[in-house]
């Protein structure tokens, strides 16, 4: 594994580069959130162990700016049930709550490895700037995640597979809710209604065209 550790406390970054790499896992150090964004942006990694608290821009904000899906592993002093839950809501893979042990970070690092192999079977989906994981309805756009109820992610998912086509709000019904509704009801509407205002709700977009009568288009740029 290629490991991006960002950290602003030199002395852990190198302690940690020093542990994982003793394991044999390979590791580039960043020691603030702009370097760590810039080195995302130039090289691929299959982790990030990322500190939360770092002067300028903290873990929180790269978490939101990071490109793509780089599986992460947070580390923060900050470790109240509040404080895990909001790293991980903000798109954290898992949480670890200093101070750790550098075994611990490596057996984190594998779990969070492996689920990440496992999208690679068939479980992602990528449409344009849109990625989403089927088996545990985690939705990113642009890198940020999406938070989306069931119904929405399912609408997504059927326009990403769809991705450049109509789609039909009968195709769409049958995909979401599996069963027909009486032709006047608007609850594809509504339910897309919601959708849209996530999709958009960090000021880009709306990738979703509305074909009136007939059902809705997914718009996506190949070079997002």
């Amino acid at each position: 594994m290629n490991i991006l550790i960002v950290e602003d406390d030199a002395g852990i970054a190198h302690f940690l580069q020093r542990g994982l790499k003793h394991h044999g896992l390979e590791c580039d150090i960043a020691l603030s959130g702009r370097s760590a964004l810039s080195m995302l942006s130039t090289r691929n990694y299959d982790a990030m162990v990322l500190d939360r608290m770092m002067p300028n821009l903290d873990g929180m904000e790269v978490l939101r700016r990071k490109p793509g899906h780089v599986p992460v592993l947070m580390l923060s002093a900050l470790g109240t049930l509040e404080d895990r839950i909001e790293g991980l809501d903000a798109g954290a893979d898992d949480y670890l709550v200093k101070p750790f042990e550098v075994a611990e970070v490596i057996a984190r690092l594998n779990a969070i490895g492996r689920r990440a192999k496992g999208t690679e079977r068939g479980d992602m989906l990528r449409a344009g700037d849109l990625e989403i994981v089927l088996t545990t309805f985690r939705a990113w756009r642009r890198g940020k995640p999406l938070h989306l109820n069931k119904k929405e992610f399912a609408l997504l998912a059927e326009l990403m597979r769809n991705a450049g086509r109509p789609v039909t709000r009968m195709m769409l019904i049958e995909a979401v809710w599996g069963y027909s509704f009486e032709p006047s009801t608007n609850i594809i509407e509504s339910n897309m209604s919601r959708l849209r205002a996530k999709l958009t709700v960090h000021g880009d977009p709306d990738p979703i065209e509305t074909e009136r009568g007939f059902g809705y288009i997914l718009h996506v740029d190949d070079a997002a």
